[in-house]
């Protein structure tokens, strides 16, 4: 078999996986989406969950899925920025540089229920938070940042070094150049990493069940960060674990489909200023 053949072979079987691929995604997607996008009405995405009787909505759960994506990633996204500048523009290659490295690394294999777990003991019971909002944040900090830590590294890093000589041979100092040159060529590849985080942690259930609880405030969209914290997801977990209602695979199935949705339209509404500032990179 001649080299032409062998690379018609192996793009055809590369093909093949792509399409493959696309189509299990289609499927899995097609299926929640079939079964949920029925249950979907403005009843059930903007009213009140029930506990015995039929007909219940997921209104507070939408909103506290949010309102905890908002606090944990605005402590989250300085911090990582801050990190991620650090070991890329002023971090030497030394002890502490590896130890940081080394943490960020560990954070990110920790799975999410050892995760939960240590911010129930942490958040939960040492500081008296109790199962709230608040405890939920300070949890979904540590399963973000890795993620962004490394990404926003990795992406500064990706800039050509000559945007940053020519910038400090123009009389822009280190920090000018930084915020003025570095991280806007950086931000396409940040703001991915955002986005990826982001929708983990709209899906993420393990941490938020130890620490925001399974309960939500009587309250609709309740901003006391001290109020229970059950999201979408966790309001799936349980109703199919020890939900009573009577229509709780209706709720589920809507439940799915709505997250499916929200991350969809979030991932589109985040993608919009990558494209926007590819752009203008380009011109």
């Amino acid at each position: 078999m001649n080299a032409k053949v062998q690379n018609q072979v192996a793009r055809a079987g590369l093909w093949c996986t792509g399409f493959f691929i696309l189509a299990l995604l289609a499927a899995f997607l097609g299926y929640i989406l079939y079964k949920g996008l029925p249950v979907l009405s403005p009843h059930f995405i903007l009213g009140k969950s029930s506990d015995m009787m039929a007909g219940g909505g997921v209104g507070s759960q939408l909103f506290n899925s949010f309102y905890m994506l908002f606090l944990s990633m605005a402590i989250s996204i300085p911090i990582a920025l801050g990190a991620g500048i650090y070991l890329a523009e002023y971090a030497r290659e030394n002890k502490l540089t590896k130890c940081i490295r080394l943490s960020v690394e560990s954070l990110a294999t920790v799975p999410s229920i050892v995760l939960g777990l240590f911010g129930m003991i942490v958040f939960v019971n040492m500081m008296n938070m109790g199962f709230s909002i608040l405890g939920g944040s300070l949890t979904l900090v540590l399963l973000n940042l890795p993620m962004l830590v490394r990404v926003t590294e990795e992406s500064i890093r990706t800039v050509p070094r000559s945007y940053e000589e020519a910038s400090l041979a123009l009389g822009a100092t280190k920090l000018q150049t930084i915020f003025k040159v570095v991280l806007p060529s950086a931000m396409p590849g940040i703001i991915t990493g955002i986005t990826l985080t982001a929708g983990r942690a709209l899906g993420e259930t393990a941490i938020l069940i130890f620490t925001a609880g399974t309960t939500v405030s009587r309250h609709m969209f309740d901003t006391d960060v001290m109020a229970g914290g059950e999201t979408l997801a966790v309001h799936l977990w349980y109703l199919m674990s020890t939900g009573l209602v009577p229509d709780r695979e209706a709720i589920a199935n809507g439940i799915g489909a709505l997250l499916i949705l929200t991350i969809l339209v979030f991932n589109f509404v985040l993608l919009l200023p990558i494209k926007l500032l590819g752009r203008k990179t380009k011109a």
